[in-house]
Parts: C-alpha cells; structure tokens; sequence
C-alpha cells in the first residue's frame, strides 16, 4: 500500500491537548483520519492497549499498521 493512502487512525481521549493538536495539524495537512475515544469506547482502549504494548498514554497514532505514541507537535 502506498504511504501516502495509509489509514491514519488515533486513539484519544477528551480534553488531552496534544490530541487536539495533533488532530489540527492532519486536519491543516489534509490527512484523513479515523478517531477512537477510548475513554468512552471499552474495545478501543483494549485495541490502543494492543497495539502499543500496553501503555495508555494518548495519542496512540496508527499509520499503515504501525503503532506509534505521543505527539510532540510539528
């Protein structure tokens, strides 16, 4: 699959700031995503918890099946 057509999905949770930054910035990029609340959705959380290896911190960002945590801003 090409990089660029890659799902993008985030696992977030309510009032987390760097959620809401990193959503702004693939808003502004033009990325479509998909969003998980994983604070009101019990399956997302135990995906998020899945994929990074249990830790619970959010942004939890998948691209293209590859999980990675935190954003930092760019």
């Amino acid at each position: 699959m090409d990089s660029t057509k890659a799902r993008t999905e985030l696992f977030t949770k309510p009032g987390c700031p760097y959620c809401r930054a990193l959503k702004r910035k693939l808003r502004r990029d033009g990325t479509p995503f998909v969003e998980h609340d994983v604070q009101s959705d019990a399956a997302a959380l135990q995906r998020m918890l899945a994929l990074n290896g249990g830790r619970r911190n959010v942004p939890t960002i998948l691209i293209g099946g590859e999980a990675t945590v935190g954003f930092h801003g760019v």
